[in-house]
C-alpha cells in the first residue's frame, strides 16, 4: 500500500486554503481598520491660525484667531510675551482706552469658526500698538477630539507636540 504524504492529502489541501483564506481576511481587516482610523482623525482635524488685522483709517487693531481646520480644536492653552516677558492679560501692556478682549486659554473653538482675541479702537495709540506688534509673541497649543495635540505661533506652522503643557507663570490668563 502506498502511503500518502500528509500535505497532499484532500483534507489537508482544504485546511490550508482555508488558513490561507482566514490570514488574507485578517490582514484586509486591519487595514482596513487602519484606513477607517485615518479618516475619522482627518475628518476632525483641527487647524488652528492666528492673524491680526487692522485699519488705519479707523484706528482699529486686533488680534484673531480661527480654525480652518474639519474639527473642533481644543484649546489648552495661550502664552503671550511681550519683549519676551510672559504677560498675563493685555491691559498688563496695552494702554488704550477702547479694549475689548476674548478669553483664548481654555476655549473649544469649532471649525470653521474665528474671534477676535483683543481689539483696539484708539486712533492715537496706534502708532505705538504697531510698535509694539514686533515684540508680541503668541502661542496657542490646541488638540483635537483625539487628543492629538499642535501649537502654533505667529508663524502659523503648526508643529505636532505629545500634551499641552505650560507653568502658571507663563499661561496667558485672559
Amino acid at each position: 500500500m502506498k502511503k500518502d504524504i500528509w500535505y497532499k492529502k484532500p483534507e489537508m489541501i482544504v485546511a490550508f486554503s482555508a488558513l490561507l483564506i482566514s490570514v488574507v481576511t485578517t490582514i484586509i481587516g486591519i487595514y482596513s481598520t487602519m484606513i477607517d482610523r485615518s479618516y475619522a482623525r482627518a475628518s476632525v482635524w483641527p487647524r488652528v491660525e492666528l492673524y491680526r488685522s487692522f485699519s488705519p483709517k479707523d484706528g482699529l487693531f486686533s488680534y484673531g484667531i480661527m480654525n480652518n481646520g474639519t474639527g473642533p480644536a481644543i484649546i489648552k492653552y495661550a502664552k503671550v510675551t511681550y519683549n519676551e516677558k510672559p504677560i498675563k492679560k493685555w491691559s498688563d501692556f496695552i494702554a488704550a482706552t477702547n479694549l475689548v478682549q476674548s478669553h483664548i486659554g481654555i476655549r473649544i473653538l469649532p471649525s470653521q469658526a474665528n474671534f477676535s482675541a483683543v481689539s483696539i479702537k484708539d486712533k492715537t495709540y496706534l502708532t505705538e500698538i504697531l510698535k509694539m506688534d514686533e515684540q508680541i509673541a503668541i502661542e496657542l497649543c490646541y488638540c483635537s477630539i483625539y487628543d492629538e495635540c499642535w501649537m502654533v505661533d505667529r508663524s502659523n506652522q503648526p508643529i505636532e507636540i505629545a500634551q499641552c503643557e505650560i507653568s502658571d507663570e507663563q499661561r496667558f490668563m485672559q
